[in-house]
C-alpha cells in the first residue's frame, strides 16, 4: 500500500507527548499518526526517546503532557492492561513470555476461556491452532516456551496479539536475533497483518529493514520528532543525517593498522556438538570476524575461551603462554574480556548503579587494605564517560534507566579499565543506533592500533565485511571457511560457507 492511500483519519494519533525523568527530558512535544494497514517505522539514536514513546503508548508510562486518540476518540492509557483492552499489543525485544508455560498457555494467559470456573482447554487449543494457521506457521502448542527458538517465541507473541484482536501492533527490534530466512518469514507475516487493516509501529536500528517493510518513517532525535517521510521520498543517507544531526562520512570506518605476531591461539576447542574442534589464531592488531547462522556455535566458542562454559578438549595460548582457564575469573586475570551477546542478562547488574557496574571487574584496582577508593573509582569512570560519550544523569543512576547504546558503552568501559589484551566482542552493536555503532567501530580501531587481539562476532554481514581483517565462518559447531581477502568478499561468499 502506498503512503498516498493513507488519507483518511488515522487509527492512532498522539499529539504533543512529553515525558521527563529525574535529570532527563525524554520526550518533547512529539506527534505521531498511524493508519490502519500501515507500517510506520520509528528510528533514532539510542536515547532519542523511542522506548519512552512506546511505553507511553503501552500504558507503562503516563505522559506529562499530550493526548492520545484511537479511532478518533481520546483515551487515557493508565496501565498496560488498559492499553491491551484498547487493542494495543507491544512485542518487546525481550519477550514478555512465561518460560515454563506452553505456547497455548502464554497466548491466553489471564484471559483463559472458562465455563463454570473451569478452563476450556479444548477451546484454547482450537483457537491457538487457528491463530498459527492464520500466520502460516507451525509451532508446538504443548512445548514450554523456553524450549522454543527465538523466532518461534516471537510467533507466540504475535499470536497473542491476534488473540487480543489488537488493532495496533508495536514491534521493538523484532529481528535482532533472527536469521535472514526468519526475517523474511516475519516480513511476510507483517505484510499479511497489514492487509487486515492492522497498524504496525516498527522500531529498528537496521535501516535496510526500514526500507524493505515500512510505508513511512518517523525520526526521533533528543526526544523530539525531527522528520516524518514517505519511505520512497527519502534515502539511507538522509535518515542517518536526521538521526545523528550530522553527516556520517563513513558507516564502517575501518582503519588499517600493522598486523603483528600471533597473540591468541586456539587449538581443537570442543564442547559436545555445539563446538567441534575449532582452531584459529588472532594476531597483534588484528580484527578477526566470526560469523555464521544463528546456532552455528559462535557465542559458544567465545564462552569456552572466556571460561563461562567448561570445554571438553582444546588448548588456549596468549602470547605463547598456555592458559588454564576454568572460569571467567581466570580469563580476566589472564587479560581476556568478553562483551556478552546479551548485555542485560549477562553483562550488567540492572538493579545497580552505573558506577557499581563499571567497578565490578575492577575492584582490586580501586581497593586498598580492603577499602574501596571511591574517588579513584569516580575519576576513572568520568574518563570513560567522556571518551565514549556516555549519556547519563549521574554515576549513581540505575543502569537499567540508560538506553541500550549507553548500557553497551558502560560494559565497554569496564573492560577498557581492565586493559585486557584480548577482547571478544559478541554482537557488540546489537540494538544500537547507527551513530553509536560508528563510535564503537572507531574504538575497535583504537584497540587494534594499540596491539590488542580482537574477535568480532556478528550476525550483521556488512559489519563483518566492513570491520574485519579476516573472516572465519562457522556451521553446526565447525569452522567451514576462512576469508583472507576481505576487500573482495561479498555477503554471498559468507553465506555459502555459513550453510555448510
Amino acid at each position: 500500500m502506498t503512503p498516498e492511500a493513507f488519507n483518511g483519519p488515522p487509527l492512532l494519533s498522539m499529539r504533543g507527548i512529553a515525558k521527563s525523568f529525574p535529570g532527563v527530558r525524554a520526550l518533547r512535544d512529539v506527534d505521531l499518526d498511524l493508519h490502519g494497514g500501515e507500517v510506520l517505522a520509528l528510528v533514532g539514536e539510542n536515547g532519542a526517546g523511542k522506548s519512552t514513546l512506546i511505553k507511553v503508548l503501552a500504558g507503562a508510562h503516563l505522559p506529562d503532557a499530550g493526548s492520545i486518540h484511537l479511532h478518533g476518540h481520546a483515551v487515557r492509557l493508565t496501565s498496560p492492561l488498559e492499553a491491551r483492552k484498547a487493542g494495543i499489543a507491544v512485542i518487546y525485544q525481550e519477550f514478555n513470555l512465561a518460560p515454563s508455560l506452553t505456547a497455548i498457555e502464554n497466548i491466553f494467559l489471564g484471559r483463559e476461556p472458562a465455563c463454570a470456573g473451569f478452563v476450556r482447554r479444548s477451546e484454547e487449543r482450537r483457537r491457538a491452532a487457528e491463530l498459527f494457521t492464520q500466520l502460516g506457521v507451525a509451532v508446538g502448542l504443548d512445548v514450554p516456551c523456553r524450549e522454543l527458538t527465538v523466532a518461534q517465541q516471537q510467533l507466540v507473541e504475535i499470536a497473542r496479539a491476534l488473540a487480543l484482536e489488537a488493532h495496533i501492533v508495536v514491534m521493538d527490534e523484532p529481528t535482532a536475533t533472527l536469521t535472514p530466512q526468519e526475517v523474511e518469514r516475519l516480513f511476510g507475516i507483517i505484510r499479511d497483518l497489514r492487509t487486515r487493516g492492522i497498524g504496525i509501529l516498527y522500531v529498528s536500528h537496521r535501516l535496510e529493514e526500514v526500507f524493505a517493510i515500512a510505508d513511512r518513517v518517523l525520526v526521533l532525535r533528543d526526544g523530539e520528532a525531527v522528520a516524518c517521510r514517505s519511505i520512497g521520498a527519502t534515502t539511507r543517507e538522509e535518515l542517518i543525517r536526521l538521526m545523528v544531526g550530522r553527516r556520517l562520512e563513513e558507516e564502517f570506518p575501518k582503519r588499517q593498522v600493522p598486523i603483528g605476531p600471533p597473540r591468541l591461539v586456539v587449538r581443537g576447542l570442543r564442547c559436545g556438538r555445539k563446538v567441534r574442534g575449532v582452531s584459529f589464531t588472532i594476531r597483534r592488531g588484528e580484527v578477526v570476524g566470526l560469523t555464521g547462522l544463528v546456532g552455528a556455535g559462535r557465542t559458544e566458542t567465545a564462552r569456552l575461551i572466556f571460561g563461562a562454559d567448561r570445554k571438553e578438549a582444546g588448548t588456549i595460548e596468549l602470547d605463547g603462554r598456555s592458559l588454564a582457564i576454568c572460569s571467567p575469573r581466570d580469563a580476566i586475570r589472564a587479560g581476556i574480556a568478553l562483551l556478552t551477546e546479551d548485555r542485560k542478562a549477562q553483562g550488567l547488574v540492572l538493579g545497580q548503579s552505573v558506577r557499581d557496574n563499571f567497578a565490578l571487574p575492577n575492584l582490586e584496582r580501586f581497593s586498598f587494605l580492603g577499602f574501596v577508593r571511591c574517588r579513584a573509582e569516580r575519576q576513572a569512570l568520568a574518563r570513560h564517560v567522556e571518551r565514549l560519550r556516555i549519556r547519563l544523569a549521574s554515576p549513581e543512576q540505575a543502569i537499567r534507566h540508560l538506553s541500550g547504546g549507553n548500557q553497551q558503552k558502560v560494559v565497554l568501559a569496564k573492560w577498557l579499565e581492565r586493559h585486557c589484551e584480548v577482547l571478544l566482542f559478541d554482537e557488540p552493536t546489537r540494538g544500537i543506533d547507527v551513530g553509536a555503532k560508528v563510535e564503537i567501530y572507531r574504538l575497535i580501531n583504537d584497540l587494534a592500533a594499540a596491539g590488542k587481539a580482537i574477535l568480532l562476532i556478528s550476525s550483521e554481514l556488512p559489519e563483518v565485511l566492513g570491520m574485519s581483517d579476516r573472516i572465519l565462518v562457522m556451521h553446526e559447531g565447525r569452522l567451514t571457511g576462512e576469508i583472507t581477502d576481505v576487500s573482495r568478499a561479498t555477503q554471498e561468499d559468507i553465506l555459502r560457507l555459513a550453510v555448510g
